[in-house]
């Protein structure tokens, strides 16, 4: 098991997405808080802050969507500084089928994201169980696995990450994961 590998577990909140990110044992036990990241529901453009926990009181890094309600937007993610380390995106046309990303870093080749399953993305189009499970695949061009996002099932959504490329910023990894639940309205 990978020392990069971490958990995203969402926490129950009525108007608030909020996440927790943690460091995990070769069992997938947490065992250190890695960040704490919060959105604010119903804004025009998607943003989510992550912090070093749920004091606030320091921005680890934060992702922002480039355009308003745009389905074509990229969604930049940003250093604590607020320089842009890597971006991510939707494939609108593939995604009407099965959930198509595009993730992105400089010096480092795209890593698309497929849902594992396409029997599994039908149906949850044509129905809205939580029970089904929702798990993605992102490989560099060439097929190698760098980034497996596994959905497990809970009362609340809680998401094992695999990182089999640690070449790749692991804030990026950790933004992306937390996309994967607050922008497809999981």
């Amino acid at each position: 098991m990978s020392e990069n590998n971490f958990l995203v577990r969402q926490r129950f909140t009525a108007i608030i997405n909020r996440y927790e990110i943690w460091k995990v044992d070769a069992e997938w036990n947490q065992t250190t808080l890695l960040g704490f990241a919060e959105q604010k529901r119903m804004k025009l453009r998607e943003e989510i802050v992550f912090f070093t926990d749920d004091t606030k009181t320091h921005v680890l890094f934060r992702f922002k969507a480039r355009n308003i309600l745009d389905i074509k937007s990229i969604v930049d993610v940003f250093d604590g500084p607020g320089q842009i380390i890597g971006t991510f995106r939707k494939d609108w046309a593939a995604s009407l089928l099965s959930s198509t990303w595009y993730l992105e870093q400089p010096g480092r080749p795209t890593l698309k994201g497929t849902e594992r399953s396409m029997v599994y993305a039908i149906i949850r189009r044509f129905t809205d169980f939580g029970f089904i499970p929702y798990n993605f695949d992102y490989k560099t061009p060439d097929g190698r696995q760098a980034l497996d996002i596994t959905r497990k099932f809970g009362l609340r959504d809680t998401y094992r990450c695999t990182v089999d490329a640690p070449e790749y910023d692991t804030r990026v990894l950790q933004a992306v994961a937390v996309a994967m639940d607050a922008l497809q309205n999981r």
